[in-house]
């Protein structure tokens, strides 16, 4: 049985603020050791943080399944955002994080100070462009509202998504950090910037949203039937990593669960549970 603890919206600011009093801790405090390089003790469970769906589902997999085979104890507690885990991982509250990719992690650690490195990528799951009422690419117009994820890498993913589909222009050269000052040419559209986790219950009041993979399959969205435009799967840097603090990446406990994560099992499991809307992505390089 899978031993989950659900971090929720509601309970979110309660644990920042002891997520922040941690950070401070002394050096006699275990969270402020985390990371030094110390062995970890294998005996214990390897602690992870992850997004309900797929993440969390994937590591249930792991747990019931595989884990015991590999001498793995596993435990799983979910987030429901997407700030916590990583400061969870940099107190030493949790062990490791599965939630994001490679260009957040990195956004994540430049403006938050933090020493996460990633230690094995395990799927990718393609964004798209989603609507109630909308039924074609074509049929938005000038006037109507689009959702966007407003976390720097997201936000850039979203508007490079719209562009390539002719919704959008955007600056010459911009990259996946492309903001909405970078839209050359809008076409009559508004935009409106949400925290992503939020963006799928703001489709009954925009005119489409852009939604990151897990969030649509939470909201029952399929994204290989229902999206107006998906990402393709093809060299895309958004696989979606495991992290841990830096100096943890040789923990032995890791190594167990990346092997694990990159079984045939868990492919087939992926394949099988998810029908497209998440793709295996092992041999992707971590830090591409």
């Amino acid at each position: 049985m899978r031993k989950n603890i659900k971090i929720t919206a509601a309970a979110a600011a309660t644990a920042a603020v002891a997520l922040g009093l941690s950070a401070c801790g002394t050096d006699s405090d275990p969270a402020s050791k985390s990371g030094t390089g110390a062995k970890a003790d294998t005996s214990k469970a390897l602690v992870v943080a992850a997004s309900p769906t797929p993440h969390a589902d994937i590591l249930g997999y792991v747990q019931k399944n595989l884990a015991a085979k590999e001498g793995l104890k596993l435990e799983v507690k979910e987030f429901t955002d997407y700030v916590l885990p990583n400061t969870a991982t940099e107190t030493g509250q949790v062990d490791a994080n599965f939630f994001q990719h490679q260009p957040y992690l990195d956004d994540f650690n430049k403006k938050n100070n933090t020493h996460l490195v990633p230690v094995g990528t395990v799927h990718l799951e393609p964004l798209g462009l989603y609507s109630k009422t909308v039924k074609d690419l074509k049929d938005i117009k000038s006037g109507q509202t689009i959702a966007v994820p407003n976390d720097t890498t997201n936000e850039g993913r979203a508007l490079q998504l719209l562009a390539q589909n002719g919704l959008i222009t955007l600056k010459d050269g911009v990259g996946t950090d492309a903001k909405l000052s970078d839209i050359t040419d809008k076409k009559g559209l508004e935009f409106k910037e949400l925290e992503a986790a939020t963006v799928p219950r703001a489709l009954n009041d925009v005119d489409a949203a852009v939604i990151n993979g897990n969030y649509a399959i939470e909201a029952r969205l399929k994204p290989s039937t229902d999206s107006l435009a998906l990402e393709k799967a093809d060299g895309n840097p958004y696989a979606n990593i495991i992290a841990v603090k830096k100096g943890n990446e040789k923990d032995a406990r890791v190594e167990k669960l990346i092997k694990l994560l990159h079984s045939d099992e868990v492919k087939k499991f992926i394949e099988d549970t998810y029908q497209g809307s998440v793709i295996p992505a092992f041999g992707t390089p971590a830090n591409s």
